[in-house]
């Protein structure tokens, strides 16, 4: 049997193995056997059964989480098996945060990082807020607009229309959800023919999202912004969304 993804073999007991441990309890969980090896060979491991007492302490201490430890015999010698399970919460070495990918351990850094948190806590990057924007950085005539409109389509009532404006974009789930609209249109109407990537740009008192794209066949601008049907640029992947 050789290292995988849920198996670890260490000669001797580390403190820094911690690291390893975490990497298991944010992938798939997996097994660390002290006693081996690199080739896999049972070497056995000294103060086996103070070991055996030791590490779920420090695994509990250090990185917050609950570990299987068991003492195996192989050709005579002693081995410690430490089993660790998926953590559906994030688990972090001192600060930083590790995971199991193949035979090896990562440390995740930068967007690599974001998205594991994100994930770990049932998110993804559309659905989170834009740290920092408050109501008063919001247009305050694109409210009024929106009140007008929701109230001549009654698709709200007038009591609801006269909240505040932060309490109504709260009873309307608009606080997280202005900026994940905007992409979400950007990603269904690019021209992905054309392979220019979607930009974002951020300016002191404003955020611009742009992308290539066209408009349907003889339309014009007058159009686009009088009341019309849908008609987005990528059918499919305005349907996923």
């Amino acid at each position: 049997m050789k290292e995988n993804q849920n198996i670890e073999w260490k000669q001797s007991w580390r403190d820094e193995y911690l690291k390893g441990i975490c990497g298991f309890a944010n992938a798939d969980g997996g097994v660390m056997v002290i006693g081996r090896n690199d080739t896999g060979v049972a070497v056995g491991v000294k103060d086996a059964r103070k070991l055996l007492v030791d590490s779920p302490n420090k695994v509990r201490d250090v990185l917050g989480v609950m570990v299987d430890v068991n003492l195996r015999r192989e050709k005579g010698r002693e081995l410690v098996e430490i089993r660790v399970e998926p953590y559906p919460s994030p688990v972090n070495y001192k600060g930083e945060y590790f995971f199991r990918s193949g035979s090896t351990n990562q440390m995740l850094k930068g967007a690599a990082l974001d998205r594991f948190l994100l994930r770990k806590h049932g998110r993804t990057w559309d659905g989170a807020p834009l740290p920092g924007l408050k109501p008063a950085d919001l247009d305050a005539g694109a409210l009024q607009t929106f009140r007008r409109l929701a109230l001549k389509s009654q698709r709200l009532t007038e009591a609801v229309l006269e909240e505040p404006d932060q309490t109504l974009l709260e009873k309307l789930h608009l606080v997280e959800a202005a900026l994940r609209e905007a992409v979400l249109n950007a990603v269904a109407h690019k021209d992905y023919a054309g392979g220019i990537p979607i930009q974002i740009s951020v300016y002191r008192d404003k955020l611009m999202i742009w992308n290539p794209g066209e408009l349907p066949p003889t339309w014009t601008i007058d159009k686009l912004l009088a009341k019309h049907a849908s008609i987005p640029f990528n059918p499919d992947v305005a349907n996923v969304f």
